[in-house]
């Protein structure tokens, strides 16, 4: 039996009682509830029993895996003895399908798109996003646009605020776009008409959008918090204090020096080959085999 746990749910308490064979435990990471106190309090209570329920599994699995070396050494923390990582399995193929012509058009305006993709969350911090772009508009360029790509929140004050927020740093709705969560053939046309992705993000237990920014061919600049520095593996361009200005011109580096650009999509093409679905899929049967 395999858990993939990200969720408080019933099956806790399945693989729990389960005898009947091994019991591997995949564990995705749940975001601490700190981060939405105030904003939704009831999905900071459900982070917080789906921590609860995840420390209740220590004893009762065979092997306890990770999408992530940063969730790795939480299940060893957790006391769990024999621990290892199986990273996001991706079909490399769907993000060589065509994107949306529309969409991208409408990107390729003239402006400097810089990109996120994931839930317009707390943890994620696109507040952080909107300052970088408020701090660009002032005194970098005035041609830019932050594009957000994600499920909007379950409560609108969190949101309300995010938008009220761009409103005070003089920002429009054409520069900080709200996409919601779009079709496949949509986020392809984000990703290859943006410039730069932009990850301001205090908590990832691994981070997708790093590995399709990669396959997308988009450099990579990013918060090193939680899972990112073990996701990126040295790729992308990291950074450990959100000093906005820094963030700012570094970000506009990227957008603008092309032999910074291609050495740092190199850098990028070379770590894609540890998400490789052929890579992913040896190490999954090495781990099924193991136990």
């Amino acid at each position: 039996m395999i858990l993939h746990f990200a969720l408080p749910s019933p099956l806790t308490a399945a693989f729990r009682e389960h005898r009947d064979g091994r019991r591997i435990l995949l564990h995705h990471n749940i975001t601490p509830s700190e981060f939405y106190l105030g904003w939704d309090d009831d999905m900071a209570r459900i982070c917080r029993v789906g921590r609860e329920e995840l420390l209740s599994l220590a004893g009762h699995c065979d092997i306890g895996l990770a999408d992530s070396e940063f969730n790795r050494r939480e299940l060893e923390a957790m006391g769990i003895a024999r621990t290892g990582v199986l990273p996001i399995c991706l079909d490399f193929a769907r993000y060589r399908e065509p994107e949306s012509t529309v969409l991208r058009r409408v990107l390729e305006d003239g402006r400097t798109n810089l990109l996120f993709v994931g839930r317009l969350a707390p943890n994620k911090k696109p507040e952080d996003l909107v300052r970088l772009v408020s701090y660009w508009k002032r005194f970098v360029a005035r041609d830019v646009r932050l594009v957000l790509v994600g499920k909007l929140p379950r409560r609108r004050a969190y949101f309300d605020a995010l938008q009220a927020f761009a409103y005070e740093e003089g920002l429009t709705p054409d520069e900080v776009v709200f996409t919601n969560h779009v079709a496949h053939d949509e986020l392809l046309a984000c990703y290859r008409s943006a410039r730069v992705f932009v990850s301001m993000s205090e908590h990832e237990g691994f981070g997708v959008p790093l590995v399709e920014s990669m396959l997308t061919r988009v450099p990579v600049l990013a918060y090193a918090a939680a899972a990112v520095p073990f996701t990126l593996g040295g790729a992308g361009v990291q950074f450990t204090e959100k000093r906005i200005p820094e963030v700012a011109e570094a970000a506009h580096a990227l957008a603008t020096d092309e032999a910074l650009r291609a050495a740092v999509l190199a850098g990028q093409d070379r770590r894609l080959a540890a998400f490789a679905p052929e890579a992913v899929l040896a190490t999954l049967r090495g781990h099924v085999e193991a136990a």
